[in-house]
């Protein structure tokens, strides 16, 4: 299955920066694209569950909660 991505907006200066890479590499800008991309992303790791949650925790810190109860009453009541 083939996937697209469009990337809008690029600076004329960067395009043409690509487009240079491109050629000195033997490339087409869409090949020198996708390279780019594979390099930059092939090192990245999935942090574990562990990570995650003390991201979430980080984020939602002294944020005000609903109980779940309190929600599950207000849509029982909406019915």
């Amino acid at each position: 299955m083939a996937n697209s991505l469009l990337v809008r907006n690029l600076d004329p200066e960067l395009v043409a920066k690509l487009k240079q890479r491109a050629v000195r590499n033997g490339r087409s800008a869409e090949a020198e694209h996708r390279e780019i991309l594979r390099r930059a992303l092939e090192g990245e790791e999935k942090p574990d569950f562990a990570t995650l949650a003390a991201e979430m925790r980080r984020i939602t810190a002294n944020k005000e909660t609903i109980p779940s109860e309190v929600l599950l009453r207000e849509m029982r009541d909406e019915r």
